[in-house]
This record gives C-alpha cells, sequence and structure tokens, in this order.
C-alpha cells in the first residue's frame, strides 16, 4: 500500500527497532507526546539511515533525462502512425517531462504533441505546444510545419470549431467536456484556504464521546447539500491505469499503460493529456501555468530535489510534509498554545460557519469566520490550519513500533529536507529566504540558510499529521472508464486518485449505514454549482484555490437532533457485521455501534443472515437458506428454512460454490476484454444455470452475472436482450444497495442507454425519470449523466 513507506524501508525501520537497547525501547514507548517521540527518534537516524533512504530512490529516478525522452517520443510516433492521438499525446508528454531544457528533445517532444493534439481538435492547447516548441528551439529547417499548423488550429478557432460533440447515434459514453484553457493563477483573497460552505440547518457540536461532530438543527431534504469541503492539502496517489483507446484491447499485455501522475495535474488533480512539466523534476506536472507556480511556491520548491525519497516514504509522508509547509512556523506556534475554556467545547457552535452563508454581502468578501471567544472550539471550525491541527492523533493508541515507524521516517525526510537548501519560506526564522517567491530554489548552488535550532517544530509537526491522517486521511474517488471507445454502454469504476486532508468533512463521524453521500470533484472549473443549493448568493464561491472540492448531500430525509455521519469505507451492504468492526477498530480505534451494527447483530443473534448470506436458496425445494449458528452435531452451515424439507450445506461447501461462480465470472470478463463476447457468453449462461441451484435473483453475485451477460448481449448488438438482463442485475443492485441509493442510479442509467439503443422508446421514457431522481439525489443538478439523459428524453419525445 502506497500510503506507508514502502516495504524496504519498514524493513529498515523494524530492524532498528528490534535492534533497540531495551532501555531505549522502554523510553521510546512510555513517550506520547509527539514532540518527545519526535525527539527521541531524532537521536536515533543516522548518516545510516540518510545513504539507505538514498539507495533505495534510486529505484525511482526522478531526473530529467535525454535518452528517455527520445524514447517517449519514439512511442508517441508509433501511437500517431496507428492513429491512437490520445495515447501519443500522452507519450509526447512524458517525453517533456524527462526532457531537459536545454536538449533537442523538448521543442521536438512539444512539436509532435500539437500535432496530435491538433487531431483531437485541441487547437488552442496545439497553438500553445507550437509555441513552446519555438520558444525551445525547434529546427529552423522544420519550422514551416509548424507555421502550417498554427495557420490550421487558428482557421479551425476563428470558425468556432471545437472539438463539437458526436450526436451520432446509438447513445454512447458521456462526452468529454470543452477543451479546457490555460487558467489564470487564481488565489482565494487575502491568501486564505479553500472557502469551506455549510448548510445553516448545521452546527458543531462537541461531547466527550463523539468529539466535534456536526448535527442538524432544521430538517434537511434528501439531496439536499449540507456542505461543501476543499482540502487543506492533497497527494496524487501514483498508479497505473489503463488507457482508452485501441491499447484497451488486451493483447497480452502490448498495451500502453499510464499512471494516474501522467493522466493528472499534480496540484489540482484535474485531467490532462497535455501537461507542464516542473522545470526541475521529471515526476511532477501540471494542467496549466498557473497550478504549477501556485505548486512550487506553497510546497513543490522543498520536494522537488526530495521527490523519489518522498514517493518511498509513502504518500501519508508526503501529504504531513505538505500541510505542514503550507501552515508555516507562525500557525503551528499559534495552534500550539492551549485553549482558555474547555469547558465551553460541550456547547453547539451556531455562529462559526463561514461567511459565505451569511446575509452580509460585504463578510462574504473576506472569507471570515464570525467565531465567539467564549467557545474557543469554534477554532477547530472551518478551514484554517487550527481545524487541521485539532484532529486527533491518538498517538497512545498506535503501536510503539508504528510510531517508531513514522517518527523515524519524519526525522529521515527531516534531515534531508535541512540538508538540500534553505529553509522553506514559511518555516524561515529570519524572514530572509522565499517570502516572495524570488529567493534561492532547491536547485541553486551556493550556502544553505542555517536551519535554526527551533525548527525541530516543523518535524514534530510533520509527525503530528503523519499520525492523524491515520485516521483522518479522505480517499478522493472519481469514476473510471472501463469499456472499449466505441462501447455504446457506459462501463465504469470508482478508483483512488488521491489522498486529502478536509477541514470539515473530518468533522463527520462514521456510520455503516451512512445518512450522506459524497461527490469529489477535480479540477480548475471547481465542482458543483452551489447556487442551486445553497442559494445564488454563494455562487462567488465556486472557485477555490486547489480545484479540488468534497460535495456531501443528504441520501435521506435527516430531521433536527440526527447527527451527519458518512461512511469511512466498511458499509453494512458490501460487508459482514464483525468484519466492519474488526477493520474500523484496527485503523480508527473505535468499536462500531451504529444502527446498522445493532440492527444485524440482533438479527444474527436471531438466526438470521447478514448481508452476504441474503439470497442464498435450497438447491432441493428452492426455499430460502437461513444461516445456522455453530453446534454439536451439524456445525456452521446453512439449512432450508422450510420445515417439509430441511436441506443443509455446510458454510465451507457455500463458500466453494460462490467460489466457483466468481472464478467463472472472471474469466467471462476475460474473454471479453479480448473481444471474444460470444464464448464469454457461453461460459456466462452455464454459470447462471449452476448458480441458480444455491442463488436468488436478488443475490448480489447473481446481480454480477447479469451485468457481465448484458455487457456481453450489448457489445454484440442485442440490445433487447442485454435490456433483459441488466433488468436482472438490478433487482440484485436494488435489494444489496437499496432502492435509493447511488448503485441503482447508476444500473438504471445504463439500462436507459440500453433501450434507447434497441429503439424501445417507452421502456426508455420509464425508466429516466427513475434514474434522474437518483443521480440528482447523490450527485447533484451538474452531474454529467444528467445530460444525456436529457439528450436522451430529448430525442425520444422529438
Amino acid at each position: 500500500m502506497m500510503d506507508l513507506p514502502c516495504s524496504r524501508w519498514q524493513d529498515h525501520v523494524a530492524q532498528k527497532w528490534t535492534g533497540l537497547d531495551p532501555e531505549l525501547k522502554d523510553y521510546f514507548t512510555s513517550q506520547l507526546g509527539i514532540d518527545d517521540v519526535f525527539k527521541c527518534a531524532l537521536t536515533q537516524t543516522t548518516q545510516e539511515d540518510l545513504d539507505f533512504l538514498q539507495e533505495i530512490s534510486k529505484g525511482r529516478p526522478v531526473q530529467k533525462d535525454t535518452e528517455r525522452a527520445a524514447r517517449c517520443r519514439e512511442r508517441g510516433n508509433s501511437s500517431f502512425k496507428s492513429r491512437d492521438y490520445t495515447a501519443a499525446a500522452l507519450h509526447y508528454s512524458q517525453g517533456v517531462c524527462f526532457a531537459p531544457q536545454s536538449s533537442e528533445q523538448l521543442p521536438l517532444c512539444y512539436a509532435n504533441r500539437s500535432a496530435a493534439l491538433c487531431h483531437l481538435q485541441r487547437y488552442q492547447e496545439s497553438l500553445d505546444d507550437v509555441d513552446r516548441a519555438v520558444k525551445y528551439g525547434y529546427p529552423s529547417h522544420l519550422l514551416h510545419k509548424l507555421q502550417d499548423r498554427r495557420a490550421q488550429c487558428l482557421k479551425h478557432l476563428s470558425v468556432g470549431q471545437k472539438g463539437k460533440p458526436d450526436h451520432h447515434q446509438p447513445a454512447s459514453k458521456n462526452h468529454k467536456g470543452p477543451d479546457r484553457v490555460e487558467r489564470p493563477n487564481v488565489k482565494p483573497p487575502n491568501g486564505t484556504d479553500p472557502v469551506c460552505c455549510v448548510s445553516p440547518q448545521v452546527a458543531v457540536c462537541f461531547s466527550p464521546e463523539k468529539g466535534r461532530h456536526l448535527m442538524v438543527t432544521e430538517r434537511i431534504a434528501a439531496g439536499e447539500v449540507i456542505l461543501k469541503d476543499g482540502p487543506y492539502s492533497c497527494v496524487l496517489i501514483p498508479g497505473r491505469e489503463e488507457v482508452t483507446g485501441k491499447e484497451r484491447r488486451q493483447d497480452a499485455g502490448k498495451g500502453d499503460l499510464f499512471g494516474t501522475e501522467d493522466r493528472r495535474c499534480h496540484r489540482c488533480l484535474s485531467e490532462t493529456v497535455c501537461p507542464v512539466p516542473c522545470e526541475g523534476c521529471s515526476y511532477s506536472r501540471y494542467c496549466s501555468s498557473g497550478c504549477r507556480q501556485e505548486a512550487w511556491e506553497e510546497h513543490h520548491r522543498w520536494e522537488c530535489p526530495l521527490g523519489a525519497d518522498l514517493m518511498v516514504m509513502g504518500v501519508m509522508s508526503q501529504l504531513a510534509l505538505r500541510v505542514t509547509l503550507k501552515a508555516g512556523l507562525k500557525n503551528v506556534q499559534m495552534a500550539r498554545e492551549p485553549i482558555r475554556d474547555e469547558e465551553s467545547r460541550s456547547k453547539p457552535i451556531t455562529e462559526s460557519r463561514p461567511s459565505c452563508l451569511d446575509n452580509d454581502s460585504e463578510s462574504r468578501n473576506s472569507f471570515s469566520f464570525h467565531t465567539n471567544e467564549a467557545e474557543p472550539s469554534a477554532l477547530y471550525y472551518g478551514d484554517s490550519y487550527l481545524s487541521i491541527h485539532h484532529l486527533l492523533h491518538h498517538s497512545s493508541r498506535h503501536s510503539p513500533s508504528l510510531r517508531f515507524l513514522c517518527a523515524v521516517t519524519v526525522a529521515t525526510l527531516y534531515l534531508r529536507l535541512s540538508r538540500a537548501g534553505p529553509p522553506p519560506a514559511s518555516w524561515d526564522l529570519s524572514g530572509s529566504s522565499g517570502a516572495n517567491g524570488q529567493s534561492q530554489g532547491p536547485d541553486d548552488e551556493g550556502e544553505t540558510t542555517d536551519w535554526s535550532p527551533e525548527l525541530w517544530l516543523l518535524g514534530s509537526a510533520v509527525l503530528r499529521h503523519m499520525l492523524q491522517l491515520r485516521c483522518n486521511a479522505q480517499a478522493v474517488t472519481t469514476l473510471q472508464d472501463t469499456g472499449a471507445t466505441d462501447s455504446a454502454v457506459q462501463s465504469n469504476r470508482e478508483i483512488r486518485i488521491a489522498t486529502a486532508i478536509f477541514p470539515t468533512l473530518s468533522l463527520l463521524n462514521h456510520s455503516c449505514s451512512p445518512n450522506t453521500s459524497l461527490v469529489f470533484n477535480t479540477g480548475a472549473s471547481a465542482g458543483p454549482d452551489l447556487s442551486a443549493d445553497f442559494g445564488a448568493d454563494v455562487a462567488e464561491f465556486s472557485d477555490d484555490g486547489c480545484g479540488v472540492t468534497v460535495t456531501v448531500r443528504a441520501a435521506k430525509v435527516i430531521t433536527p437532533g440526527q447527527e451527519i455521519l458518512h461512511c469511512y469505507g466498511p458499509h453494512s451492504s458490501r460487508m459482514m457485521t464483525h468484519e466492519r468492526q474488526r477493520l474500523l477498530e484496527g485503523q480508527y480505534y473505535f468499536l462500531c455501534k451504529c444502527e446498522a451494527c445493532n440492527l444485524q447483530q440482533e438479527e444474527e443473534a436471531g438466526g438470521g443472515g447478514g448481508p452476504n448470506e441474503s439470497g442464498l436458496q435450497c438447491g432441493k425445494c428452492k426455499g430460502p437458506f437461513r444461516f445456522q449458528k455453530c453446534n454439536k452435531d451439524k456445525g456452521t452451515g446453512f439449512i432450508c428454512s422450510q420445515s417439509s424439507c430441511g436441506q443443509r450445506m455446510s458454510h465451507s461447501e457455500v463458500s466453494h460454490r460462490l467460489q466457483e461462480v466468481r472464478s467463472h465470472l472472471e474469466k467471462a470478463v476475460d474473454l471479453m476484454e479480448r473481444d471474444r463476447p460470444d464464448e464469454a457468453l457461453r461460459m456466462l449462461q452455464r454459470t447462471v444455470s449452476q448458480s441458480g441451484l444455491i442463488l436468488t435473483e436478488t443475490h448480489p453475485l447473481q446481480g454480477e452475472l447479469a451485468d457481465a451477460m448484458a455487457r456481453a448481449y450489448a457489445t454484440m448488438g442485442d440490445w433487447n436482450s442485454a435490456a433483459s438482463q441488466l433488468e436482472r442485475s438490478a433487482v440484485a443492485i436494488g435489494s444489496q444497495y437499496g432502492e435509493d441509493s447511488i448503485e441503482l442510479g447508476r444500473q438504471l442509467f445504463k439500462l436507459a442507454q440500453l433501450h434507447f439503443n434497441g429503439g424501445a422508446t417507452g421502456l426508455a421514457l420509464s425508466v429516466i425519470p427513475k434514474v434522474r431522481r437518483l443521480l440528482r439525489l447523490h450527485c447533484g443538478p451538474r452531474c454529467p449523466e444528467l445530460h444525456e439523459l436529457q439528450a436522451m428524453e430529448d430525442c425520444l419525445r422529438g
């Protein structure tokens, strides 16, 4: 897992821990204060640790490399010749990132990328690359090619042809948005953090049992926005994901793979095929020069020389460092000051909402908070650093070995940072380094500004945040398209693209059956239009500094006095109660006693089954199977509920049968990926016939089988059969996740596409309103699928 350091570093620190003198190990174990833990680890961090880090970092080079740039350009040329212009642009972008500014490869990669972008009808971005190619010394005898391309792009732009959407039949996946343009370097007023908007029907409360949490003061309707939050900091998660296009036809691994680090801005997370590279390293890249400059000033000028080290040390280390660099010494010192009135923390906070929700237009422009000095917990709420600093770090509950791993990791990074250059601008006690953004950078030669002894506070703050993030980090997710480019039905899966710390979202406590839905938005467009939810007076706050937002909506009606809850991962519809409780206690240090857990435990105690046992039936009489607790004679297993039957199956036998079904399903999906849908369909039909002996139509696995069969039929153009199978799948999904779930909404969206493509006008029009209601409920009025639904409906009625 990329959150923690790589396995080699974990093994290295584990050996240090094992080899510690027993008295020193006992001393470290007894230290629970963050400052003491960091100082102790700092005394145990040696040159040997720095050397080992440098050794393992060599496997992740982030330096500029002319030869690698040339190889990327060659791969781009190959994709270009096969007319896969998206893959070509991404290969050329890799070349741009690897190429040193003085190398001949940089202008060549820019020029070639401009050609690919022109074919993708991204004319303005193509023009930008033409200018860059000229700027960096494109060969003079080839300039006529660029001049011709410039004229071609200007011609298209002059008549407004910027990649018009394709309206041909059949209904296909969501159309991509218009070409992105270079966004200006915009920051929130007064240099504040991204704005946070919270519903007026919500109050922040505190109790010893729940800590800070959000309570509803007035009724909130289902689908209504509760809050919108921007991260204090976030870190992109590198990973391999497949490019849509010709490469999706899996041919023994010949396809070109690009990771999230190749396809997304490393600051605002927006998708881009033509990133602007960091001028110092080959890894970091951005959607615009504005994002690059903002990232450089906030954190990257100090991260840049540590790029490979940070990749080795994991996402949590990097995010903790990023939070600390952004906060600066003054904010950390202020946050460390004791709160004056601890007793007042039990009062609800009703006057500490962001000013964007107040009626005073003058105060709305200040991005300030109305705080009551008699309620110091108000300082813990909002998008300021205080709200991050005071999140629980659970130092006493982490195992000593984990605390040691985190502390030595941070101490090593602290020493690397102190030797790489001057102190971060916000941590420079002299105020002479980097304050105006023009000072010595990480690659400059010369004397290093002295790191004053007081700067151990920087390392202590990083350690504090690293321990906090284990319980408070939020995965930023998005839907990734998994279908072939020419597929007529949308197919996607949720993937994790970043880890972030959200100041206000962190106040929400967990429930295995939450009353909220979360939607993430990435990029400079900065998220949903809140004027449709909060009112027009907050529309001006749609821009935020990072470009990443999360919108929390009520998934059901929430009445006054109820707490606002969301799921930390283990959900009642996907996992057994005991498994959820085990995972939550292992990571978050609490035994979940939410309503869903209590209800399911009562059902299980009474002989009922949890969510994973529902949907099993007797293979003899088709009666429902009931989970039976362990007894001396029969053991744990399932028994037919029909008293006249009494058929039994052991738990191990049922598990084996389910595993067989899943194995056949995976093989069938693989056949479809290899463009062999007819073979996949025959395998699925046999599997469904066999699984029908123990699975009812509502079992989740039965739903997955029906969904796969629908995909196979759709690939072969048999829309009616595909729709019939998808209806079966929707029944299972509705049973598992609920009739008001986003999962059912997405499945019905595919069903609407199939009815549309099959010419079933009446059926399509009957499904569209259900889909629209569920998508608006969970994703809001600007959900992209809603536009496609409207287009389908207009076409059908027209």
